[in-house]
């Protein structure tokens, strides 16, 4: 590899392990769309405790594991189809490099297809975390008693929150697993790619979570739903 290509890989891992310290950084200074997130679904299931009927919830909570399973899927789609060239042997790395890839040798170019696939595992990995959570949250909906104190129901939703919040963290951090694996799929085309299609996807990730419509409607529910 040239040394262009060292330093665009040094970018790429320094935004990828970066990213989740900038958001806590933001969240403390001016809030992040995740940080905002939080304060409605403790709200979310602080309100599921005073139903008598839970349907909504548990429906909302389908829609989640349904969203879930289908990233999940086309995750280990995406495994097998760039795992099916790494491992396929010498025929199959050449017939990819074929169709449009930047002429390295064949260790480079399992290197770049490695990034590719750490990114999608990394993602299939938390998808099927955060399933597991949901399935917990929803068991704890299912199971919730019919509690008359208001200190209870405090505390069940408190700890219901403290089951979603991660669930549907990890689900947002197998999404951006998506955003890398593009950024690392530009590397097949050469360094100067990976190094734009990583700062592009690490600044579209952060203007997601701080500027965009979405970001600035969340902060504005927030304070009308914290106490």
């Amino acid at each position: 590899m040239t040394t262009l290509d060292y330093v665009a890989l040094g970018l790429f891992f320094v935004c990828w392990l970066g990213y989740e310290p900038l958001l806590k950084l933001l969240a403390r200074r001016s809030g992040t769309l995740n940080d905002d997130m939080t304060i409605v679904r403790r709200v979310w299931m602080t309100a599921m405790t005073h139903r008598e009927i839970r349907l909504v919830d548990s429906q909302l909570m389908g829609h989640s594991i349904n969203s879930a399973i289908f990233f999940a899927s086309t995750n280990l789609l995406l495994i097998a189809a760039v795992g099916g060239i790494l491992f396929g042997g010498q025929a199959a790395l050449e017939g990819f490099a074929s169709v449009g890839a930047e002429a390295v040798p064949t260790r480079v170019l399992e290197a770049k297809l490695a990034l590719i696939l750490i990114c999608l595992v990394r993602g299939l990995l938390d998808f099927i975390w955060s399933l597991r959570q949901m399935n917990y949250t929803l068991a704890l909906i299912g199971a919730a008693p019919e509690i008359h104190t208001e200190a209870d129901r405090v505390a069940l939703g408190e700890a219901a929150t403290n089951l979603l919040n991660p669930a549907l963290g990890a689900f947002s951090q197998g999404v951006r697993g998506y955003y890398f694996a593009l950024a690392a799929a530009a590397w097949l085309f050469g360094p100067l790619w990976l190094a734009a299609g990583v700062a592009a996807s690490f600044c579209l990730l952060v203007w997601r979570q701080s500027g965009s419509p979405a970001a600035r409607a969340i902060r504005s529910a927030r304070r009308l739903l914290e106490p």
